[in-house]
């Protein structure tokens, strides 16, 4: 019977993630373009028709659809529901290593921020401002709420400072990261959005899950660039979206870095 219960609840909370994912579609293609996220309403790129709201159902419109605007019969790229599905899967992670309402509503937010920002980047090579700052702001007052639900005003206080020196000790990480890389590589090495987004980061995980974040960043980032120009897919003087690596560290990091710094600490430091 709890199985089943747990079962039926993750449904759900899948669904409410697509839903969540159907909106961060938007958020990623009208927020770089400068467009309102409100209005218009969705509707067929191709001939501007307004979609009815059973073919706008999350997943399942689009399946009904097969993939093609009812009016025009243009194509609907599968990315969309893509997004909508993988928001929701993210959305069950989070319900399944988390207890609601808290932690678990503010990690939702977390990893909706760093999907968006994700595939902007990969997009247009841009962090906009808008998200990364209003998700760093959104981070530290979910450090307060955190805190103070577990200590009343001194743990509120020292939730936010922890979410501030996490936010600090990034920027200043991937500050000195470009630096050293344009000095290295006579050019830029890294955007300035990234730094801003690891100091999102920081604000959400602390400054210690950070740091295993950009850790995780840099190899991945490092593993699929040599990869791509051993393999003659990117060229060596590509520039290429380090946010979604960004983001890709920082999930590992919420869901699986407290238990990797304890493997760690016990492996090479057993006396502590």
């Amino acid at each position: 019977m709890e199985l089943l219960f747990t079962g039926i609840l993750s449904l759900l909370v899948f669904a409410i993630g697509a839903c969540i994912g159907s909106f961060l579609n938007v958020v990623i293609y009208r927020i770089p373009a400068g467009l309102s996220l409100l209005h218009p309403p969705s509707r067929c790129p191709k001939c501007l028709h307004r979609l009815k709201p059973y073919d706008n159902v999350p997943v399942l419109g689009w399946l009904k659809l097969k993939g093609k605007c009812r009016h025009c019969k243009t194509k609907i790229s599968p990315r969309y529901p893509a997004i909508e599905a993988a928001t929701g899967l993210l959305f069950v992670l989070v319900f399944w290593a988390f207890s609601l309402p808290l932690p678990g509503l503010g990690y939702w937010a977390f990893v909706s921020w760093l999907l968006a920002l994700s595939l902007i980047d990969w997009d247009t090579m841009t962090l906009p401002n808008s998200l990364t700052q209003s998700g760093l702001i959104a981070g530290l007052v979910f450090q307060l709420i955190i805190g103070w639900a577990a200590g009343g005003l001194s743990g509120a206080i020292a939730s936010l400072i922890s979410g501030i020196v996490g936010a600090v000790v990034a920027i200043w990480l991937f500050d000195i990261i470009s630096i050293l890389g344009s000095i290295a590589f006579g050019k830029t090495a890294m955007g300035g959005g990234d730094a801003k987004l690891a100091a999102m980061m920081g604000a959400w995980l602390g400054w210690q899950l950070t740091l295993l974040a950009g850790f995780i960043a840099c190899a991945i980032g490092a593993l699929v660039g040599g990869g791509g120009m051993a393999l003659g897919l990117i060229d060596r003087r590509q520039p290429m979206p380090f946010g979604p690596f960004l983001a890709i560290g920082a999930g590992i990091a919420l869901f699986f870095g407290d238990a990797m710094i304890a493997a760690y600490v016990r492996l090479f430091f057993p006396t502590l």
